[in-house]
């Protein structure tokens, strides 16, 4: 009888352990933790002047702190409101290309804590999050949240709203709880999008 407590105290126990470690590091050590992060791996490695312990130990904060985080679902209307805003933004940089970086980067800031991320007042907060969910994707984020405050010309904010598309598609389109996300879709991923930004939408504005 002793002993089928024991066991049953064991399994318990590394049940317990199981749970808690889910929404952690992908694998073990600097291997899931450049599996899990991808580029942004050798951004934070390029931050810390390339000691990888500091970067593997800030890359794992970001998970310890945003790990077990649950994505929001949107409703319907909320993911339409959301398209038709963006669409909207995208047409605007033909004639304001600042404005429209700035209100896109507020709209990105808006969706994310929609679907449950650190409000966007909090910039690095909610990149760090994010970084830990849709680490493909938050290099646009942060390049357009540079362009946003004013600091790119037309063509760099150009290439920041195409690069931060990527995130856009990942926070409002409804994904299945298994797919894959640690890798950038392909377009055909999302079928075609109806808000591309080309480099037509540029035409006419100068540096």
């Amino acid at each position: 009888m002793f002993t089928v407590v024991v066991i049953v105290v064991i399994v318990i126990v590394l049940a317990t352990l199981l749970y808690t470690g889910r929404g952690r590091v992908r694998g073990s050590g600097g291997r899931g933790l450049k599996r899990q992060f991808g580029p942004e791996y050798g951004r934070a490695i390029a931050r810390q002047s390339g000691d990888v312990r500091a970067a593997e130990r800030e890359l794992g904060e970001r998970v310890r702190r945003h790990g077990s985080l649950r994505e929001q679902p949107l409703s319907p209307e909320a993911r339409e409101q959301y398209v038709a805003q963006w669409a909207a933004v995208q047409e605007q940089f033909v004639e304001s290309p600042q404005k429209a970086v700035t209100e896109a980067d507020a709209l990105l800031a808006h969706l994310a804590r929609d679907r449950g991320f650190p409000d966007g007042e909090h910039f690095e907060e909610q990149l760090a999050a994010l970084s830990v969910h849709h680490a493909y994707f938050v290099q646009g984020y942060r390049s357009m949240h540079t362009a946003a405050r004013g600091q790119s010309g037309t063509e760099e904010m150009r290439e920041a709203m195409v690069e931060a598309r990527g995130l856009f598609e990942a926070l409002v389109i409804e994904e299945p709880a298994d797919r894959d996300r640690r890798s950038p879709p392909s377009p055909d991923d999302h079928g075609h999008a109806p808000w591309p930004l080309t480099r037509r939408h540029a035409k006419g504005s100068s540096t």
